[in-house]
């Protein structure tokens, strides 16, 4: 850079300092990644009186490569006052900016500027242009351009199929790839690792394996297109044939044995999947994260401390996921004093407590019964989205803080973020705490006639234990038999709920209902054959009673022993009644 500012000094003298030619050469150089020194290259852009359209270009994809999207759209902006006329070069890195900043009316209007300049039948143009409406979430105009297209290249059918997958729209994609394959455009290894993702998804084991014939056929197996199909057949459960493939894998990188490693974890065999971890020759936090994940995941947190502290000692950096994770396995225990251990190793690491570390930490605190600690977690968020409401009212609600519950749920509302049926199991579990009856009717309704969620068991279940709490079995029954069910089996627990309420305001008679209805769908519940019994119990028909302990030994039913536990000294002891 040195030998460069030299050079450019000479320019001056020789009139030579705002010579087109000399200002491209200039402008490349310095926006050379690594030979140059970009904030050199700003200062001599704001000097130049008429930058050229390929000093523009070049300065706008500099900007975007360097994440400065607001950046790039101002000097497109200046390009266009200068009455200069854009591209195909230029086009595509506008609307990457575009798109990473989610501004859908601005792109829409540059969109408008590419018709009219023609540059709509450019290939370069139109798949960055479906980039962009994906990126703002306007798959629909995407498809659209896609379908308008005359001649489709591969990188067209990748950003279309990449977008659906993105989108969740899983089923979508694997149709588009299904109609790539009729075509003439032959798949790439980006399309093959979209259409994975989608098998995946969907556990769509067949066409994984249909997807896999076709690599080893027509394309040459690559390092990525391998970790793909690994990590599909992991997920799809298939472990035999994952193992035979990560066997012929002749050079194994870090996600292959995470791939592994997170295939068995997947199917509850932890100590299988500890054994490869330990085989692994490398660690990443990624595989480290995954096996922790593992052990929170099916209740052996002493494990994923331990574990955890084994990551320290080996000086692997742990990311927010690890601790997330173990903030999880804090809440379902209830281990407090592990939990503000945890907390202050963020402190102390000085890792950044966003919405998902936020969101957990609130969740941890709230579920061991640190109401006020919570709330000063979710009030010191700078952003919070809809996971951090719904945990901060959630946790209100198990605490029995109805009214505080409710009061934050109204200033959601007033928020841009959306509540969503985890909040909405919050909200109606905080009407329940509160013996709320009209308001949990009205917030019950308004899910599906205001936010377009559809109730499901859970919160029929939660209005349904209000009702019942509140003594209006009848209107119980009817709501029950208002449910929608192919499967008897899953509507069970509201019958137990029901049948609580019954027991509770002594309705012998429509308990030996529900209990009738019950004896049709043969559950299995230990619970709901208890209930039933403590009814007759109550009502002194003890031979009642005897009929249900027998139907239940007949049936096979046996009574779920209760689990607890409890800390003491930061240590969890459990315990079977």
């Amino acid at each position: 850079m040195n030998h460069l500012k030299q050079i450019q000094a000479q320019t001056f003298p020789i009139g030579l300092h705002q010579d087109t030619h000399t200002l491209n050469k200039l402008i490349a150089f310095c926006t050379d990644p690594s030979l140059g020194d970009f904030q050199y290259a700003e200062k001599i852009f704001h000097l130049i009186q008429n930058p050229s359209l390929f000093i523009y270009n070049v300065m706008i994809k500099m900007f975007v490569k360097k994440s400065s999207h607001r950046n790039a759209i101002l000097v497109f902006g200046k390009l266009r006052e200068q009455g200069l006329l854009p591209d195909n070069f230029t086009y595509p890195f506008v609307f990457k900016a575009v798109g990473s900043l989610g501004e859908v009316f601005e792109g829409e209007k540059i969109h408008g500027l590419v018709a009219k300049s023609g540059l709509e039948c450019d290939a370069y143009v139109i798949n960055s242009l479906m980039d962009m409406y994906i990126q703002v979430g306007r798959v629909g105009y995407s498809k659209k351009l896609f379908d308008e297209m005359s001649e489709r290249d591969v990188v067209a059918w990748n950003v279309l199929i990449s977008g659906l997958v993105k989108c969740g729209r899983f089923e979508d994609a694997v149709n588009v790839f299904r109609l790539m394959r009729k075509g003439l455009v032959k798949p790439n290894e980006a399309t093959v690792v979209s259409t994975l993702s989608a098998c995946t998804a969907l556990r769509r084991l067949e066409l994984g394996k249909e997807i896999d014939n076709f690599v080893r056929e027509e394309l040459e197996l690559t390092t990525i297109m391998g970790n793909a199909l690994l990590d599909m057949y992991c997920k799809c459960g298939c472990l035999d044939i994952a193992w035979k493939f990560f066997d012929e894998i002749p050079t194994k990188n870090v996600h292959c044995w995470t791939s592994m490693v997170s295939g068995y974890l997947n199917c509850g065999q932890l100590d299988e999947a500890r054994d490869l971890f330990e085989r692994s020759p490398v660690r990443d936090v990624v595989l480290w994260t995954a096996m922790i994940n593992g052990y929170v995941q099916f209740n052996r947190f002493d494990e994923a401390m331990k574990l955890f502290q084994k990551m320290q000692i080996q000086r692997v950096k742990p990311d927010k996921f690890v601790v997330v994770s173990l903030l999880t396995g804090c809440a379902q225990l209830g281990a407090l004093e592990q939990g503000k251990w945890i907390h202050g190793y963020l402190n102390e690491n000085r890792i950044v407590v966003d919405t998902i570390v936020g969101t957990a930490l609130i969740e941890m605190y709230a579920k061991c019964g640190c109401v006020d600690k919570a709330l000063e977690i979710f009030y010191g968020l700078s952003k919070k989205d809809t996971a951090s409401w719904t945990s901060i009212i959630c946790g209100l609600a198990v605490n029995g803080e109805a009214s505080k519950a409710l009061e934050l749920f109204s200033e959601m509302k007033r928020t841009k973020e959306k509540p969503d049926g985890i909040t909405f199991i919050g909200v109606l579990s905080a009407c329940n705490h509160g013996g709320l009856v009209e308001e949990g009717r009205e917030f019950f309704d308004s899910m599906s006639k205001v936010y377009q969620i559809e109730p499901k068991l859970e919160h029929h279940s939660c209005l349904i234990d209000l009702l019942g709490r509140a003594g209006l079995l009848a209107e119980v029954e009817k709501l029950i038999d208002d449910i929608p069910s192919e499967n008897n089996e899953i509507i069970v627990p509201l019958y137990g709920s029901f049948l609580s309420a019954c027991r509770t305001y002594g309705n012998v008679e429509m308990g030996e209902r529900v209990a009738q209805r019950l004896v049709e769908i043969e559950s299995s519940d230990s619970s709901i054959h208890t209930l039933l019994a403590n009814i007759y119990a109550s009502a002194d028909r003890w031979e009642d009673v005897t009929k249900v302990r027998e139907k239940m030994k007949n049936l096979g039913v046996k009574k779920v022993p209760g689990c607890s536990s409890i800390e003491v000294n930061g240590v969890n002891h459990g315990a079977i009644t």
